[in-house]
């Protein structure tokens, strides 16, 4: 199974990384926003070396819509009731500049960019749409109202932000990791304060950035409490609708709808890792219903981090680990999540203050009922029987039928029949 993506892109190869060796920043994963935060430190002179377990974009990131939008579902709402004006202010225009920041660096590289309008909307409440609009407008932004929308998903109307985005990531990625200091095959076992052992020696670095996916490192930071994984599915259509826009159900387990090239990309069939969930099948259930012409060509799945309070995850892996940082929870937004990741870091490294470094600061208030599930899920895995356990932390592991693979409901790792490792955070393979 391979993403539309992965299938239309030739790839290069990197070296893996032999002996032992230093540098000022080492960076763990080589996804986008690994990929982002080596370009930004290259740009502005700083030592570093990125490795990478497997190869490049070979995770969520190769298996993403790719839709770079600072529209996150209904978020403003949200954000203007927990946290007030200021915060949901500082949340729009950070993914703004992030957004800006595509749209520079995408101008002169063959990556398939267009602009679209993204919609997000609602199928139950039309309060819904009238909450976020109000909070939209209260911090200073216009979005519009949109009704009779062309997709078949029985909506009542949708908030509409103008002149979004969309392309294809790894077209832009490997072109922009074309020329950077990337290591692939090269496995962090584990760390010794700021040094990774690695399968074949040490790197010894005087600054850590972890863009794992979801952050390995156990002892700091407590982002096994702080994160769940989400697994979603997609598959592309032929003959099946011009949608002409971006489309996402503001639910987690709705569809959402775009097109590439002459494709239509339905996605959805979300549940949360080790549960579950409707999977490619409810897609096909909705694709043979509404385009009963239609062929699949593609289909694949994509698995997200998401945090407690819908804000990612950028900065200080903890506070009592100065040299060491860390990027994710990106909660299925992670084009534009990414590269605020990466402009922030850079920043961080560079020494340079940034007015978004509190907003997504990882130490932050974690109080939130979010917690309080993700606790009881732990233990409740972690006392049911079970003869496979993940070496993560000890918890059962359920059979996924749909992807045949042994799923982890605790923190998301995942592990194929033979028992190799797919998705972290579990850091090697089950035992025999």
């Amino acid at each position: 199974m391979k993403s539309l993506w992965n299938e239309t892109v030739t790839r290069r190869d990197f070296p893996t990384l032999e002996g032992d060796t230093e540098t000022e920043v080492l960076i763990i994963g080589g996804g986008i926003a690994g990929i982002l935060t080596a370009y930004f430190l290259k740009e502005n002179g700083v030592p570093y070396i990125l490795v990478e377990k497997d190869r490049i974009c070979g995770g969520t990131t190769g298996n993403t819509t790719a839709k770079i939008t600072f529209q996150h579902g209904l978020i403003y709402h949200k954000l203007l009731k927990s946290y007030g004006p200021e915060t949901a202010k500082m949340y729009l225009q950070a993914n703004r500049a992030a957004f800006e920041k595509y749209a520079e660096l995408c101008h002169d590289i063959d990556c398939e960019y267009e602009i679209k309008n993204n919609y997000v909307y609602v199928t139950d409440d039309r309060r819904k749409l009238d909450e976020e609009l109000e909070a939209l407008s209260n911090i200073g932004y216009n979005a519009m109202l949109a009704s009779d929308l062309p997709i078949p998903a029985g909506t009542v109307g949708a908030v509409c932000f103008e002149n979004q985005a969309q392309f294809h990531p790894l077209k832009f990625l490997l072109s922009i990791s074309k020329n950077l200091n990337i290591y692939e095959h090269t496995f962090v076992r584990e760390m010794i304060d700021t040094a990774a052992v690695t399968d074949c020696g040490k790197i010894n670095a005087d600054k850590v950035i972890v863009t794992t996916h979801f952050p390995f490192i156990n002892k700091h930071g407590g982002y096994f409490m702080k994160l769940y994984q989400h697994r979603s599915y997609v598959i592309a259509l032929e003959n099946a609708q011009n949608v002409g826009g971006m489309y996402v159900d503001e639910a987690k387990t709705g569809f959402s709808f775009r097109n590439y090239g002459g494709l239509l990309l339905l996605g959805g069939g979300g549940h949360r890792t080790g549960k579950n969930g409707g999977n490619w099948q409810e897609l096909r259930d909705f694709a043979k219903k509404n385009y009963p012409g239609a062929v699949e060509k593609y289909c694949w799945a994509a698995q997200d981090c998401m945090s407690l309070d819908s804000i990612p995850y950028i900065g200080k892996y903890s506070k009592n680990t100065p040299n060491l940082y860390v990027a994710g929870g990106f909660n299925k937004w992670g084009m534009t999540g990414a590269m605020t990741a990466a402009m922030l870091l850079c920043d961080m490294v560079c020494g340079r203050r940034s007015d978004f470094e509190e907003l997504f600061d990882p130490s932050r208030n974690m109080i939130r009922w979010q917690l309080l599930i993700n606790g009881f899920e732990s233990a409740k895995n972690l006392l049911t029987p079970s003869r496979k356990r993940c070496p993560h932390l000890g918890c059962a592991l359920k059979w996924n039928p749909a992807e045949h693979s042994w799923d982890c409901a605790c923190h998301g790792s995942r592990f194929d029949e033979s028992g190799r490792v797919l998705d972290n955070p579990a850091n090697g393979d089950l035992a025999k």
